[in-house]
C-alpha cells in the first residue's frame, strides 16, 4: 500500500515575534501520479493562503520538480512544502538523494526534456537548490522556488 500524507498546517512565529509563518506539508511516494497530487495540494495551499494569482505558475513549477524527482532522484518518497511568511511564498520539493543534484541542460530542438529548471526560473521570482542536513550529514536536497503571479495574456 502506498500512502500520501498531508500534515495539518502549522504556524510558527519568527525570531522577532512579529511575523507568523504557515507551513503546509505533503509527503508522498515518488511515483508518476504524484505530480498530479502535488499540483492539487499546492493549489489548495495557495487558495488557503489567499494567493490565487500564484496558482497557475506554481502548478507548472511543482509539476516539473516532482517529475524530476520521480525520473532522476531514484528515491522511494518525496515531500512538498508550501511556506507562507507575510507576502512571501516558498514552495519546496525535497527528496533523500543528495548525490543526484539537478542541473540545467540545453535541450535540442524537438527534445521533450531538458527545459524544466529553465522553466521554473522563468516562472519564479527566485529559485534554487539547497542541501538538507541532519545534525552532521547531508541527507537530501531541496529544490525551491517563489512563484511569480500570473499576469495573464
Amino acid at each position: 500500500m502506498r500512502t500520501v500524507m498531508l500534515n495539518r498546517p502549522h504556524t510558527t512565529i519568527d525570531e522577532d515575534g512579529l511575523e507568523p509563518t504557515d507551513t503546509y506539508q505533503l509527503s508522498a511516494p515518488a511515483l508518476p501520479t504524484t505530480a498530479r497530487v502535488a499540483r492539487e495540494f499546492v493549489a489548495a495551499a495557495l487558495e488557503a493562503a489567499n494567493r490565487p494569482s500564484l496558482v497557475e505558475n506554481a502548478l507548472v513549477c511543482v509539476s516539473d520538480l516532482v517529475t524530476n524527482v520521480v525520473q532522476h532522484a531514484r528515491v522511494p518518497s518525496l515531500s512538498v512544502d508550501v511556506t507562507v511568511r507575510g507576502d512571501r511564498i516558498v514552495i519546496s520539493v525535497l527528496d533523500g538523494n543528495a548525490v543526484r543534484r539537478p542541473r540545467r541542460r540545453t535541450a535540442r530542438a524537438g527534445q521533450e526534456d531538458g527545459r524544466g529548471l529553465m522553466l521554473v526560473r522563468g516562472l519564479s521570482a527566485a529559485s534554487g537548490v539547497s542541501l538538507v542536513w541532519d545534525e552532521l550529514n547531508v541527507v537530501g536536497k531541496c529544490v525551491w522556488f517563489e512563484p511569480r503571479a500570473d499576469t495573464g495574456p
